[in-house]
Formats: C-alpha cells, sequence, structure tokens
C-alpha cells in the first residue's frame, strides 16, 4: 500500500546516526557540550519522484557541520516498517529521525523508540489543524506532520452532465446514482480499497466515522466499536455488495487497482487519494478532462475521510537531537513544504499553501483536499495498531463477502479489540 499515500510514488522514512537523547531545549553552548549536534543519515524508502536530494543538497550547504547522508529502506510499507521496528528494538542508532506512517505514531511512542518533542519548537499553529493529532500520543507530541492527505469522492462529471445530475453529497445520493446511472453506462458503480489490507481499515474507519461512530477511543484505551453508528457504516458497504453498486471485482481493489479502474472508464465513482488527479487527467487517461472530484459523502451530508500522511519523529537514542530538531523545522517549513507539493507532488502540512492561487491554478484538486483534511480523522490510535488493523481487515472482510451481518461483525470486533487492549 501506499503508506504516505501521496500524489506520486514517494514514500519516505527519514533517520539520523545518534545516540543519547539529550533534549530539544537545550541552548547553543549546552548543544555543544553535550554533542547535540553533528552529522546525520537521512533514510528514504522509495524517493521514486528524486525530489528530496535536492532539498538535502541545499540543507548541507547551509550546514556543513550537520551534514545529511541519503539512505534508501525499501519502498514496501510493511518492509519498511519492519525494519524500522528491528534497529530501533536493538538499540543501535542507525534510525534516528523517522519519517512514519501517521497510524504508527501511538505505537512507537508506547514503545518508547521515539522521544517526545517540546511543542514551541514546531510551527504547529501553521499546520492544518487535524494533522497535529496524528503526532500525539498520550497527550504529548512525538513528532511533527510532514506530508498529509485525505480521501476523495472522484465522480465521472461528464456522465452527470449528461442526464442533468449533480455530484452527490448524502449516501442515498450515492446510492441512488450508482444503481440507476451507472449501469445505463456500461459502469460498475462504485469502488474504494476493499482487499484485505491497510487500506480496508481506512476504508471501513471513514465509513464509521462518517456514520457519526468511531473503532477506538482515549489513545486506545477504549473500545467503540458496537455502536448503532458503526453498525451503519459497516452496513453501507455490506449493501453495497449485496445490491450491486459495489462490484464483487472491487472486492480485490488497492489503491491502484482502483485508480486504473476508473482511468480506464470502468467507474462512476472511486474512493482514493489525491494522486489519482494526476494520473487521470495525464495524457492516455480515457477520462481526462471528464471528471471531478469532492469529499467523502456521509449518511446526511459532508462525510470523514481518514487522514494519511507521514509524521517525523526521532529515534530515542538520537545523538545529535539538536541537529534532528533543526532538519525537522526545515523539512517543515512554508518554504520547504512548498517545493514537498511541487517537486514532490506531496500533499503539505502547511495550511497557508491551500490557498495560495499560484499553487491552486497549478493543483486544482487543493481548495477540495483542504476541505477533506480539515474534517479528517486519525486512524485507530493504538500501541498494538498492527493487531488492531488486521482485526478490522478480517471482520470487514467477512462483512464485505456477505459472510457476517454488520451487527454479527460489529461485535465481534468488539470482543477482538478488547482482547488487544488487554494484551501487555
Amino acid at each position: 500500500m501506499r503508506w504516505m499515500h501521496a500524489a506520486g510514488r514517494a514514500l519516505l522514512v527519514a533517520a539520523v546516526v545518534l545516540a543519547g537523547y539529550a533534549g530539544f531545549g537545550v541552548r547553543a553552548d549546552e548543544d555543544a557540550a553535550s554533542g547535540a549536534r553533528g552529522p546525520m543519515t537521512l533514510v528514504t524508502a522509495g524517493d521514486l519522484t528524486d525530489y528530496l536530494s535536492p532539498l538535502l543538497d541545499d540543507w548541507n550547504r547551509d550546514h556543513p557541520d550537520e551534514h545529511v547522508t541519503l539512505v534508501e529502506l525499501p519502498d514496501s510499507a510493511d518492509e519498511t516498517r519492519a525494519q524500522m521496528i528491528s534497529e530501533l528494538r536493538s538499540g543501535r542508532d542507525r534510525f534516528d529521525v523517522l519519517n512514519i506512517d501517521v497510524a504508527w505514531t501511538s505505537e512507537f511512542a508506547a514503545a518508547g523508540w521515539i522521544s517526545p518533542l517540546e511543542r514551541d519548537r514546531f510551527p504547529l499553529d501553521a499546520l492544518l489543524r487535524p494533522v497535529v493529532d496524528t503526532a500525539t500520543f498520550d497527550g504529548r507530541l512525538y513528532a511533527v506532520p510532514y506530508v498529509t492527505n485525505a480521501g476523495l469522492l472522484y465522480y465521472r462529471k461528464d456522465i452527470l452532465d449528461r442526464v442533468g445530475e449533480k455530484p452527490p453529497h448524502t449516501w442515498a445520493e450515492l446510492v441512488r446514482q450508482a444503481r440507476t446511472i451507472a449501469p445505463k453506462y456500461g459502469l460498475a458503480g462504485y469502488a474504494g480499497q476493499f482487499l484485505p489490507y491497510e487500506g480496508l481499515t481506512v476504508n471501513v474507519t471513514e465509513a464509521v466515522h462518517s456514520a457519526g461512530g468511531s473503532i477506538l477511543r482515549d489513545d486506545g484505551a477504549r473500545v467503540s466499536v458496537d455502536s448503532d453508528a458503526a453498525r451503519a457504516g459497516l452496513r453501507f458497504l455490506a449493501d453495497g455488495v449485496r445490491d450491486g453498486w459495489i462490484s464483487r471485482e472491487a472486492l480485490g481493489y488497492k489503491e491502484e487497482e482502483s485508480r486504473q479502474a476508473f482511468q480506464d472508464g470502468r467507474l462512476l465513482f472511486l474512493r482514493n487519494w489525491p494522486y489519482v488527479y494526476a494520473d487521470a487527467s495525464a495524457e492516455g487517461s480515457k477520462v481526462a478532462g471528464r471528471f471531478g472530484a469532492l469529499p467523502l459523502p456521509g449518511p446526511d451530508g459532508p462525510g470523514t475521510s481518514v487522514l494519511g500522511g507521514s509524521n517525523l519523529a526521532v529515534s530515542s537514542h538520537a545523538r545529535h537531537p539538536a541537529s534532528a530538531a533543526d532538519l525537522i523545522s526545515y523539512l517543515t517549513s512554508e518554504r520547504v513544504q512548498r517545493r514537498v507539493l511541487t517537486e514532490g507532488s506531496l500533499p503539505p502540512v502547511r495550511a497557508a499553501l491551500y490557498e495560495d492561487p499560484e499553487l491552486i491554478r497549478a493543483y486544482p484538486y487543493l481548495p477540495t483536499l483542504r476541505k477533506s483534511v480539515l474534517s479528517a480523522v486519525p486512524r485507530p490510535k493504538s500501541p498494538r495498531y498492527d493487531q488492531v488493523s488486521l482485526a478490522v481487515q478480517a471482520v470487514a472482510q467477512d462483512v464485505m463477502a456477505l459472510r457476517q451481518t454488520p451487527e454479527q461483525a460489529a461485535a465481534r470486533l468488539a470482543r477482538e479489540l478488547e482482547t488487544i487492549s488487554r494484551k501487555g
């Protein structure tokens, strides 16, 4: 899965070769005495857009004594996470500043692998409000948001225009159009990412929150999925399969399979990340100039997206924490965040960039993405997020395969999550 869910293919994981956390609030003289400043290694997994090297070249030119060396990890999210955890558990200092999936912050913080940060060291007030929540755990800041993302609903504007319809803003409108309009044009109605993997957790979480429910609360301390709202979210997805406006083929879709189906002109509606906008607009796309995007719908109006993206955190074994903090500040500055968008095609976390007229002309989906991000929620926070996600996937798979009812599924998931929460 594209765990950073970004318009391209960039998957970053930062790291700094350091040892012995000294804190981020020290003065310059204390920095020198403690060895808090020095060279760093920035580890990246699959920087496929090649935008990161120029950013680091600029840093290295201005900070010759705090040189950053770029090292790559695999571009698979699972492999990246596994290598990070192996190094962090070992106590070795290979990985330090980590650009981690937003869903990993709680797990890494609870395990003591990353150090808490001082809030006033970073311009949190200048960031999109919901993204800061993804970087906190147990009331403390453990990372700084670096890139963000939120799900959008892509629709065939040409077809809706042809039948005199506006794009859907509620589930009822989406269902009616997917059931009645799509078949007339030989299209499937709606697709998301429904293969049992992280994308299914995202889609289920969005449906549950859009209906007014939640899966976990209080940083994973309380299971809340056995509710009428959660059952309604699961029912929305199950009914789609039962009634045919979600095709059986979509049960095998990840991001790329669903993007390709929409781009090939086989879908009326698609839930996916903003990177689809550029791909579907490119030369050769069968829907170029014929589609639009809007925030996800909910039962009675706008729905709720799940936040994607990544956060920058510092290993608890960092040898040069002051340099690490400055590097994070540099990568999240407005000047660099603009380049993250324009050179890396990654959605930035700086709020002002979403209202920049020049950027909106170049990236017309930015206002829509801003709306989605501002109403988005993190994935369930838990020190055992990997187990939580696997449980959600397994239960959701049975619901969408029509092997369990939403009522049975919500009760089963609640039991499984209670068991997970009692571990450790």
